[in-house]
C-alpha cells in the first residue's frame, strides 16, 4: 500500500492507495464512532466495513441528484436513525457521492466525521481528497458547499477494473490536469503510482491553502470551461471529459496572451489525446452561453477568473481579454 499524508495546520489524515486498500478502511474510522452511515449508490454494492453498526443510505445517479434536497433527505434519515456527532459518515463511490456525503456530514449536527472510499478514478485522484464538498444550483455547479476535511480516504485501485470504459477514461481528464501541476509524464507510471502521484500533488496544495484563499485554485486548472460545458450541455459530458476540453482551451487562451508557446499547447493536446479524450467543443454548443457562464464560476471574484499556464507554471489570472476568450473558443470548435 502507498500512504500519502495530508498535512493540515492543525491535524493530518492519510490517503491509502493500492489494490485491496479497502481492507484498511477500519483503521481510518474514528474511535468514538459507534455507528456508520454508508452513503453510496445502489449499483456500487461494495461491502466496505465490519465490526460497527451501520446502515446504507443510497442516493440517485447523475448531477441532477446533487442538490440541497438530497442533503435534506440524507440528514433527515440520519436523524431518524439516531446518528450522533460522535458517529461517522462513510462515502462510498465517485466524486458525486463524496461531494454529497461530505456536505451532509459537514452540515448534520454542524459537522460529524466523514471517511471516503473512492471507487472511481476521478474520485481517487481529486474529488475525495481535500475537503471540498458541495451541491449544484440551477445557476451553477458546486455553488453551495463547505470545506469539511475527511478523517481519511481509501483509494482501492482494484475497484477501477470494474468501471465502464467511459467512466474510467473520464477520470483520466483529471489525471491529465496533474501533468501540468508538476506531475510530469504520469502516463509512464503504473496505475497505483499514477493515482498516488496525483494525490501527493493535491495533498501538498491543500496543505498550503486548505480553504482556497489563493494557491489552491490552481487545482481548478481547466475547470472554467469544464463547468460551463457541463451546465450548458445539461451534463451530457462527464466531468473529466469536460476538464480535458477545458485544459486545451486554457492552453489556447494562454498562448494568445503570450504566456506559453505553441509547443506547450501541443503538449496539452498530446496528453489529452493520449488518454483518448476530446480536444474540441461538443458540436452545437452555444459559445456565447459558455462565455456568460464563466462569470458564475466559483473562482470568479470580479469578472472572469481563470487558471492558466505560464513561464512560472500554472497560476490564477483575472479578467483575461474577452476577445481572446472568444477567439480561443472559436479555435476549439
Amino acid at each position: 500500500m502507498i500512504i500519502v499524508p495530508v498535512e493540515l495546520a492543525e491535524r493530518r489524515y492519510d490517503v491509502i492507495v493500492g489494490d485491496g486498500a479497502v481492507a484498511e478502511l477500519g483503521s481510518l474510522i474514528p474511535s468514538s464512532a459507534r455507528r456508520a452511515a454508508i452513503v453510496t449508490q445502489s449499483e456500487i454494492g461494495i461491502d466496505v466495513l465490519t465490526g460497527i453498526e451501520q446502515r446504507v443510505f443510497t442516493i440517485g445517479q447523475g448531477e441532477p441528484v446533487k442538490t440541497l434536497s438530497t442533503i435534506e433527505d440524507l440528514c433527515r434519515q440520519f436523524a431518524q436513525w439516531g446518528l450522533t456527532r460522535n458517529d461517522v459518515v462513510v462515502g462510498v463511490g465517485g466524486g458525486l457521492v463524496t461531494d454529497v456525503a461530505g456536505f451532509a456530514a459537514a452540515t448534520y449536527h454542524r459537522g460529524i466525521p466523514v471517511v471516503h472510499v473512492a471507487t472511481t478514478l476521478l474520485g481517487q485522484v481529486d474529488a475525495a481528497i481535500g475537503g471540498k464538498t458541495g451541491v449544484n444550483l440551477a445557476e451553477g455547479k458546486n455553488l453551495v458547499g463547505a470545506f469539511w476535511q475527511p478523517s481519511g480516504v481509501v483509494c482501492d485501485t482494484a475497484t477501477l477494473a470494474s468501471l465502464p470504459e467511459r467512466e474510467f477514461r473520464a477520470g483520466l481528464g483529471e489525471v491529465a490536469k496533474y501533468h501540468f501541476l508538476g506531475g510530469g509524464r504520469l502516463d509512464d507510471e503504473d496505475l497505483p503510482e499514477r493515482v498516488a502521484a496525483c494525490v501527493r500533488i493535491k495533498a501538498e496544495v491543500v496543505a498550503a491553502d486548505e480553504r482556497e484563499g489563493g494557491r489552491r485554485a490552481v487545482l481548478n486548472y481547466g475547470h472554467t470551461l469544464a463547468h460551463a460545458l457541463e451546465i450548458e450541455g445539461g451534463f451530457d459530458l462527464r466531468h473529466g471529459e469536460a476538464v480535458a476540453v477545458g485544459l486545451v482551451y486554457a492552453a489556447e487562451v494562454a498562448v494568445r496572451l503570450g504566456r506559453i508557446d505553441d509547443a506547450a499547447v501541443a503538449e496539452h493536446r498530446r496528453v489529452v489525446m493520449e488518454y483518448g479524450l476530446s480536444t474540441t467543443l461538443p458540436s452545437g454548443i452555444d459559445q456565447d452561453a459558455l462565455l456568460s457562464l464563466f462569470t458564475r464560476d466559483k473562482k470568479a471574484l470580479d469578472g472572469v477568473t481563470m487558471v492558466l499556464d505560464g513561464a512560472s507554471g500554472v497560476e490564477i489570472v483575472t479578467n483575461p481579454n474577452p476577445e481572446i476568450l472568444r477567439d480561443s473558443l472559436a479555435a476549439m470548435a
